[in-house]
Formats: structure tokens, sequence, C-alpha cells
């Protein structure tokens, strides 16, 4: 699990040439985690909670946190114990300064020389994953965009999710390859048959509880990385140019 080449921890490197979808991850996938716009996103949460359920600061980041360990995502929590409606908070925490994200045009180039469908997928909003995109100039190379409001609010990696992804968007896992910074939302994809990536960053961008937190490379590798990861990459745009070397 130690080799590598442009960029891509290899478990052997093998072919893509039976992928014709690719899905993407958002967040801290599509950009680096090291330009930190989730900490924006972050701050925004305990904003909402605070004000939504009448709470200091400090004991509303305590529930936010809390729910994001225990039902994927701070906005589950909130419909499931709160019953607070989606599109108000959605609003909130994603009205934020895109001007930190990145111009790359490598990985502009490495996607828009991929063949077949390509797809951005994530549990924020599809409005969020728009104004990314096209901040980036990414927007064009898409033929869709899956936010958490397409899946009925159900976030991955609860497994209605992916199915909901793959239903809209006619996607056959066998035949597609899945993008993700978090390796717990990897599971489902792979048990579904995706060829799976995990897009790495030793910043930690996701100001969580320890249980919460994303697993350092060291723990992912350790004992030859775990089965539903398939690669795992610290570099998108080299991962991609070195796939589409196979096809």
């Amino acid at each position: 699990m130690n080799d590598s080449r442009a960029g891509v921890h290899i478990t052997p490197f093998g072919r893509f040439d039976h992928v014709d979808h690719w899905v993407f991850d958002l967040d801290n996938t599509l950009y680096p985690a090291e330009c930190d716009l989730f900490a924006q996103i972050d701050v925004r949460m305990t904003d909402f909670v605070s004000r939504a359920l009448g709470l200091g600061p400090a004991e509303a980041r305590r529930v936010q946190k809390h729910y994001y360990a225990t039902y994927g995502t701070t906005l589950a929590g909130l419909m499931h114990v709160n019953r607070i409606e989606p599109a108000e908070f959605l609003a909130h925490v994603h009205d934020i300064d895109l001007s930190p994200l990145p111009d790359l045009p490598a990985l502009r180039a490495a996607i828009e020389a991929l063949p077949g469908r390509k797809f951005v997928y994530t549990n924020g909003s599809r409005r969020h994953a728009e104004r990314v995109t096209e901040k980036m100039r990414l927007d064009h190379l898409f033929d869709g965009s899956f936010g958490i409001e397409d899946g009925n609010y159900t976030p991955k990696p609860k497994q209605g999710s992916y199915d909901a992804f793959c239903e809209l968007h006619a996607v056959e896992p066998k035949r597609a390859v899945f993008f993700e910074d978090l390796a717990r939302n990897l599971l489902p994809a792979k048990d579904m048959g995706f060829t799976t990536v995990l897009v790495h960053s030793e910043k930690d961008w996701s100001h969580e509880p320890i249980e919460a937190r994303p697993a350092t490379l060291e723990d992912i590798l350790k004992d030859d990385g775990p089965d539903h990861i398939d690669y795992v990459t610290g570099d998108l745009a080299a991962f991609l140019e070195a796939a589409r070397g196979t096809l």
C-alpha cells in the first residue's frame, strides 16, 4: 500500500476502462481541504443552532457536534429531534465567502478529459454545489449535481441516500467510481459495487469531536487498509490523469 505514482497510493493501481460514471463528493474533495472553506460552514451551523434552539454559543456547538456524530449531519439531528425545516438551515450555513477557493486548471483539464458522465454528490445543498463548481469553473463539466434535498434529506453514509442518487441519475455502481474525503462514506458505495477512492488531506478540516474526525492516513493504511477503500490519493488531478491512462 506504500508504492505510489502521480500522487496515488496503489493497491495496486488497476484499469478504469470499465468506468463510464465518475461521482465526486464536493467539500474537501473537489477543492483542497487546505483552503478551509468548511470552517465558515461550521461557524454558521453553530450560529443557526444557537438561534433556532435559543442556546448560548457553547451549548449550541455541543449540540451541533453531538448531532453530527449521532445522525451523520447536524441537519439530520435538527430535523429528527427538533423538527427544524431544512431549507432555512441550508440557505444559512452555505451563505459563505467563496474567495478562498483556488483556481485549479490541472483539475479542470483532468475532469474534462474523462470519458462518460460526471456528477457531484454532496451532503450539502444542490445550490452550494452549483456555487462552488461555478466559482472553480468546473460547473460546465458535470452532467448533474445531487444535493441532500434530492435524497429527501437523508445524508451519506445512509444507504437511502446512495439509492436515491443512483436512481435519479441512472448510475450503475459497477461501472462507476466514487471519490470522497470521508472513509465512512465509501463503505456503502463499495458494498454497492463502486470503485472507491479516498481523497485524503493531512489537514484536520473537520472541527469535529474525535470520534467523528476523518481518519489519519496512518490509520487508513494500517494493515494494508480497509477493504472498502480501493485507492487513496492526495492529488485528485494526478489520480484522474493516471486513471485516464488506463482507459
